[in-house]
């Protein structure tokens, strides 16, 4: 799976398109993501 950010400036290797911009989180694994928060407001994500 993945995960993509909606309304968050944040670095492309993020975006969460799988194979195109970040390698797919497997079943099983974690991961740490760690960007800085330029804005403010609310904001929502999907896998």
């Amino acid at each position: 799976t993945s995960v993509h950010w909606h309304g968050l400036i944040l670095p492309n290797q993020y975006d969460g398109v799988s194979y195109l911009t970040t390698r797919p989180i497997k079943a099983g694994q974690t991961h740490l993501f760690r960007f800085p928060i330029v804005q403010h407001g609310t904001f929502w994500y999907h896998s």
